[in-house]
């Protein structure tokens, strides 16, 4: 199997699948998604398939350049910016849209879609802490200097900057969507997982055994992986309930007249 037989197999494929569902239920007499109408779906799609693009080129190919893992040259086809094979960015930008679709696919469900209960504000008392501990833990595994942690130590002091940040904006939003976001980010993290075993198994990329835990899920699969794809759906699943739900907005208003009025208002900026 090839790198591009990969995505055409376990990622283009669901895609299509739900983007078919998806325009047979966008028709008026369904109006399963009247609550999230509100913002242009497509665009939320393109800024969050961009941001991660943009956040996971440098990263990606650090790990490449450093042989954290790498690619047989063999299965892919033969186009690199940088240290990375052009599939790969393919695959950043496929994530994204795979989580978006398959949370208005969830959204549908009317057992998953989130209580009309007050947002908790509470909420980030408790989930910015544990963010924060898992961040600290993880640049403390990269300055220890111990091969064995790199992998784990560089995919969690990539990707908690951008969970912590999704959490003080909006933890509480997010909890009030808690039912969707884990049904989403389990159902993905478990069906790329085993993706990804198929494709290592196949020889389409491996792990540097010297630079992982050495902690193999089924024999196959480096627990890294299954932590990344669980970061990956994470960050996608938190950014497309931010970006999608009314409070988010009016917090955002909020913010900006904030702003806007501490630049008109010398007194204020003194204080600030």
């Amino acid at each position: 199997m090839t790198y591009f037989g990969f995505l055409a197999g376990f990622v283009v494929l669901p895609i299509t699948v739900l983007l078919v569902w998806w325009f047979y239920n966008q028709r008026p007499s369904k109006n399963r998604f009247e609550h999230i109408r509100e913002f242009p779906i497509g665009y939320s799609f393109l800024l969050l398939a961009a941001i991660a693009v943009l956040y996971t080129t440098p990263w990606d190919n650090y790990l490449v350049a450093t042989r954290v893992w790498w690619y047989d040259p063999a299965l892919v086809l033969g186009i690199t910016i940088g240290w990375v094979p052009i599939e790969e960015y393919l695959f950043f930008m496929m994530q994204p849209i795979l989580g978006g679709l398959f949370l208005l696919f969830l959204l549908s469900r009317r057992s998953i879609r989130p209580d009309r209960e007050e947002l908790k504000s509470g909420v980030r008392k408790w989930s910015l802490p544990l963010a924060l501990t898992i961040w600290i833990v993880a640049l403390a595994f990269l300055i220890s200097g111990k091969p064995s942690a790199t992998y784990l130590g560089l995919e969690l002091a990539w990707a908690m900057p951008v969970i912590i940040l999704q959490l003080i904006f909006g933890a509480d939003i997010i909890w009030r969507h808690r039912r969707m976001v884990l049904v989403a980010v389990f159902t993905l993290t478990i069906y790329l997982s085993l993706a990804d075993a198929f494709a290592i198994q196949s020889g389409v990329w491996m792990i540097n055994p010297m630079k992982s835990l050495g902690v193999l899920l089924g024999g196959i699969l480096p627990v890294e992986e299954f932590i990344f794809f669980l970061l990956t759906n994470t960050m996608v699943a938190f950014g497309f309930v931010l970006v999608w739900s009314p409070e988010s907005r009016t917090r955002l208003s909020g913010i900006w007249q904030k702003i806007k009025y501490g630049q008109q208002n010398p007194f204020l900026r003194k204080e600030l």
